[in-house]
């Protein structure tokens, strides 16, 4: 399961155009771009599952880009992603050769770009989850995040590599001289890091953000706070039609629309995966879940033109993945072992 999520992820054409240069993916295509790599393999999730996995992603990416020390460390946070990733499929040489290969584009892409363009990159990001308060236990129980879903930015450790333990007011003349000094108490306990985080293929990230959040097995969940529910309720997704939207669809299809993933033979159509304790807690999560914050699933059908039927059909051979062996009864306990590892 995870060889096949992966391998759809990082393929070449997807790579492609996820690097062009481009405005930022508005959430209903994120979400369907998200269900459709979710999916790419014999694992189901049903609506609430679904929901629940997407909450707990948004949330965790929004942690990490929101405690980086500085604009820059987002690189080594999605490094510690890939790093990761790579792990998972260290026994499978094609896949990795994939992953390395996007490791490279990003490395040639964002290693050259200045402090400001990291820092607007961040911003962006940050306007995209400003709205989103979406409480997850493991961060409640570590009090990184509130009761309304606020994240906890931390007043003491490391101070970002290339600036100063806080503590001292310089005073200079018009000259640039320095002619005074003057101490002052932080309320926090602030340290000098020890070395920079590495930013090539290989090597120390020192950054511990967008590593494992799961070294100590936990039960996680995730719960809408009142705060949330008022401001998904107040600020609704713009439903006026937008002028960029058919083009997103029409780049959306020829992404995806020739993804459809095959049911194993013999009927056997794989196994459910349920994020929830129970089936009744998965339905009693989806009928609660507010109206504002449901994604409906967009089917994209681009197969009527003739002219992109031959198009679609050289893609869908570039994400055709090699046929699922069946499985043993555990394969879903196997499957939640290894999601808690993301």
């Amino acid at each position: 399961v995870m060889n096949d999520i992966i391998t759809t992820m990082f393929n070449k054409k997807f790579m492609e155009e996820l690097f062009k240069p481009q405005d930022l993916y508005s959430k209903k295509a994120l979400r369907t771009v998200y269900d459709r790599l979710a999916h790419a393999s014999i694992m189901r999730l049903n609506q609430a599952s679904m929901d629940k996995l997407y909450d707990l992603m948004t949330m965790a990416f929004k942690y990490q880009v929101l405690l980086c020390p500085r604009p820059r460390d987002v690189m080594l946070v999605t490094f510690n992603h890939l790093d990761a990733i790579k792990d998972f499929i260290s026994d499978s040489p094609g896949i990795l050769n994939q992953v390395d290969e996007t490791f490279r584009r990003l490395i040639e892409t964002y290693n050259c770009l200045s402090d400001g363009e990291f820092q607007l990159i961040r911003q962006t990001l940050l306007i995209f989850f400003q709205d989103m308060h979406i409480r997850v236990s493991l961060f409640l129980k570590d009090k990184v995040q509130n009761s309304n879903g606020h994240f906890v930015l931390p007043i003491s450790g490391p101070v970002p590599w290339g600036t100063e333990v806080p503590g001292l007011i310089r005073i200079f003349n018009h000259k640039g001289v320095e002619v005074k000094r003057a101490e002052f108490t932080t309320a926090g306990n602030y340290v000098t890091p020890q070395r920079e985080g590495s930013f090539e293929l290989y090597g120390d990230r020192v950054l511990k953000l967008g590593t494992n959040m799961y070294s100590v097995t936990r039960p996680v969940e995730t719960h809408m706070s009142g705060s949330s529910k008022t401001l998904a309720s107040q600020a609704k997704e713009n439903i006026a039609p937008n002028p960029l939207a058919k083009e997103e669809l029409n780049f959306l299809a020829r992404l995806l629309g020739g993804l459809d993933i095959q049911k194993p033979a013999g009927g056997d159509t794989g196994f459910r995966l349920n994020l929830f304790t129970t089936d009744e807690e998965e339905e009693h999560a989806a009928q609660t879940r507010p109206e504002e914050l449901s994604y409906k699933v967009i089917s994209i059908e681009a197969t009527q033109e003739p002219g992109r039927r031959a198009e679609l059909s050289r893609i869908l051979g570039e994400l055709e993945v090699e046929e699922p062996r069946p499985g043993s009864a555990e394969k879903g306990e196997d499957l939640l072992a290894l999601m808690d590892g993301l």
